[in-house]
């Protein structure tokens, strides 16, 4: 049975991104730069006010959203993947609520193109220029976010800038179809992310992301304090980069209302081929090293497919040491 004991006394930290001074070297960027540290320690996520993406683009986005999820299904498995959580995703038994749409390399316009055609062969504009530029401009808040954390624990910056060319942007459209006013469902399972980041912004529907409590007991709605809110998760590899020094946030998707929610996130993930480790600035002897070096996608398909894909301690599981 899906635990339903939510807290709304609690609250995610509230980050301000929309400084015009926020730039490296700064006071602002120094003050926004320990709050991260201590959101990501603490809790694992944030609440991150940027202005950067203008409301008429949140809006494009959902609204090119819900033209793709409204496409006949043998559309739809055009973008059927053979990696798990890649392309279209749905009719998922335990999950009759939800389907996504992700596009791989969606930071390449090669590569949003090619899957916008698979949908529609005769091209569709204004959903490539949605993906393309909701992944432009969330993708700097990504990066903003990782250069601080990194900074924050004296890692120096040929790492961190080797580090964010290593990622490349996973950008995923969701759709929760709306339930019984009377009813609370499951819309999206218990899980952690695997990837570095993951950014999320919503529609209008507020309710629905959750995060699991330090205590492990009660849940934080995510609902964002204002219309230019994203929310901010770290994920296993990040957990792993800097070594168990930021928490890594269980979370899940709950239901309630008739009207459907949508979603849209951008999810940093390392590029095939690119060990995963904690650098040598933060290892000594009160932080030795907790994970072996690893290959995402090796761990990727652990958990999705193999015997971690329950596990939410999978990755100590995989290459804890």
């Amino acid at each position: 049975m899906v635990s339903l004991e939510t807290t709304p006394a609690l609250q995610l930290p509230v980050i301000d991104f929309t400084s015009p001074n926020l730039k490296p070297g700064t006071v602002e960027w120094d003050s926004v730069r320990g709050d991260v540290r201590r959101a990501l320690e603490e809790y694992g996520c944030f609440e991150a006010l940027y202005d950067k993406v203008p409301v008429q683009l949140r809006e494009a986005v959902f609204n090119v959203s819900e033209e793709a999820f409204q496409l006949p299904l043998e559309t739809k498995q055009r973008v059927v993947s053979k990696r798990k959580y890649r392309g279209y995703v749905g009719q998922i038994p335990t999950l009759p609520l939800f389907e996504v749409m992700g596009v791989d390399f969606a930071e390449n316009e090669d590569k949003v193109n090619e899957f916008t055609r698979k949908l529609w062969p005769q091209g569709n504009a204004s959903f490539s220029e949605a993906v393309m530029s909701f992944t432009e401009k969330v993708s700097k808040l990504d990066l903003m976010t990782r250069r601080m954390i990194m900074e924050s624990f004296g890692i120096s910056e040929n790492y961190i800038d080797k580090h964010l060319k290593s990622t490349k942007c996973l950008m995923r459209m969701m759709k929760y179809q709306g339930v019984e006013e009377t009813e609370e469902e499951l819309g999206m399972e218990v899980h952690t992310d695997r990837n570095m980041l993951t950014i999320l912004c919503q529609n209008d529907v507020k309710d629905g992301l959750e995060v699991r409590a330090r205590d492990n007991k009660r849940w934080i709605k995510a609902n964002p304090s204002q219309d230019s809110s994203f929310i901010v998760l770290g994920g296993a590899t990040l957990h792993v980069l800097l070594n168990c020094r930021v928490a890594t946030v269980v979370h899940r998707v709950m239901r309630t209302g008739t009207k459907t929610r949508f979603s849209a996130g951008l999810f940093s993930v390392p590029k095939k081929d690119h060990l995963i480790y904690a650098p040598d600035e933060i290892v000594d002897a009160e932080h030795p090293r907790l994970f072996k070096p690893f290959d995402f996608e090796a761990y990727f398909q652990f958990t999705t497919e193999g015997p971690g894909r329950r596990d939410l301690a999978a990755l100590r599981t995989y290459c804890g040491l």
